[in-house]
């Protein structure tokens, strides 16, 4: 019980000693603060105060493909699309566009930022740049761009610039689902035509002459030539369907399906179409080549024409909704933001600093606590002396 009481005591006289050093040092508590925050006060007019303007903009928008009835009409080609789709967060990745080293790099190039930010390395003006630019997608879905500089003006030019940057970007990119089936015929188109140019010229380099003439070839072989661009292409729907579905999935199932009965139809009129040989069969082999790569080449120039019109209904691409103009008022430095915190990290300091002084009196009144103290100052001066000693 003694015990308790003595410890309570202990307590109390220990609180009140706390707050007699306060009452002690409460001018070097009140002033020292004070006198610190007015000088961050003035230190931060000498600041120059900096810009940020702000651009908002909507990404482009994913839209209904209107080829779908198309594809669906030439279904040896309709899983095609499927493979060009898969924009999971259009506006985040319209983010890593701009954040890219190509923009960057196009920008410090076209303002000289290099010179502005004084860097001697590319690496170090990028940095820069994306530290005085915050880029960010909103749950609204637009995507905003604060820029900052010492001049306003310049800070508006950033901003607009990396709107325009991007639009440049996608400009050169395929993106949005139209761009993308677009992208992939126009390729398509282009290697079937090349194969037909070749087709026809070999057609025309095989002569013509009155047997085969009277043999109508176009009857027999083009049907054939048809069916055999339908498989091509029923294939290249298939090898694109396994990059989206399984195999064990029902459209999959039916797309493969299809082929083999293509493939059966091909292999029965193989065998009932009659044999030519010599020039005849030659000029027929061609003819029949010809006729492949020109339903080929009919089929995607229908797909490409529709992947255009698509593209073309997709509107403009990027639409800005706020054009950053120079702003009118700084953004920082925030004069009394930076006085508040001096203030009172300044309080806090000194008063860690009078309880620690307070302290070390308290300890040296007693004999025990002195001799530690300077056996404690004795190891303070040899590890200086040695380390003076190792510097000299």
């Amino acid at each position: 019980m003694t015990d308790t009481i003595n410890t309570e005591e202990d307590d109390e006289i220990s609180l009140l000693d706390l707050l007699q050093v306060v009452a002690d040092n409460l001018r070097l508590l009140v002033l020292g603060p004070l006198a610190a925050g007015l000088l961050a006060l003035g230190i931060s007019f000498a600041i120059a105060p900096t810009f940020t303007a702000t651009t908002k903009f909507m990404p482009p928008q994913q839209q209904q493909s209107a080829a779908a009835s198309m594809l669906a009409s030439l279904g040896a080609l309709g899983g095609l699309a499927g493979a060009a789709t898969g924009l999971k967060n259009p506006a985040d990745q319209y983010v890593s566009f701009m954040k890219s080293r190509t923009v960057q790099d196009t920008l410090i190039d076209r303002f000289k930022l290099m010179e502005r930010y004084e860097s001697k390395y590319k690496d170090n003006a990028r940095k820069e740049l994306a530290a005085n630019v915050a880029i960010a997608s909103g749950k609204d879905g637009l995507i905003t761009i604060d820029a900052s500089d010492k001049d306003p003006a310049f800070a508006a030019q950033l901003a607009n610039a990396y709107v325009e940057e991007l639009g440049h970007l996608l400009s050169r990119l395929a993106v949005t689902e139209a761009q993308q089936r677009r992208m992939f015929f126009e390729k398509q188109l282009n290697n079937t035509k090349d194969n037909l140019t070749k087709a026809d010229q070999a057609l025309k380099a095989s002569g013509i002459n009155s047997n085969v003439l009277k043999s109508n070839p176009a009857a027999a072989v083009e049907g054939l030539a048809k069916l055999k661009a339908s498989i091509t292409a029923q294939e290249i729907k298939l090898a694109s369907m396994r990059g989206y579905l399984t195999e064990s999935a029902p459209d999959f199932k039916q797309a493969r399906t299809e082929l083999s009965a293509m493939r059966a139809q091909l292999n029965q009129a193989e065998k009932e179409e009659p044999s030519s040989a010599g020039a005849d069969g030659d000029y027929i082999s061609k003819f029949r080549d010809f006729k492949y790569h020109e339903t080929l080449f009919e089929l995607f120039a229908k797909q490409y024409e529709m992947a255009r019109i698509d593209e073309s209904r997709e509107g403009a691409v990027i639409q800005v909704v706020d054009v950053a103009l120079p702003p009118e008022l700084k953004a920082k430095p925030k004069k009394a933001q930076i006085a508040v915190i001096a203030t009172l990290a300044t309080g806090f300091a000194l008063l860690l600093f009078v309880f620690i002084r307070q302290a070390l009196r308290g300890a040296a009144q007693t004999p025990e606590s002195a001799e530690k103290l300077s056996r404690l100052r004795q190891a303070w001066a040899r590890a200086l002396g040695r380390s003076s000693s190792l510097r000299t």
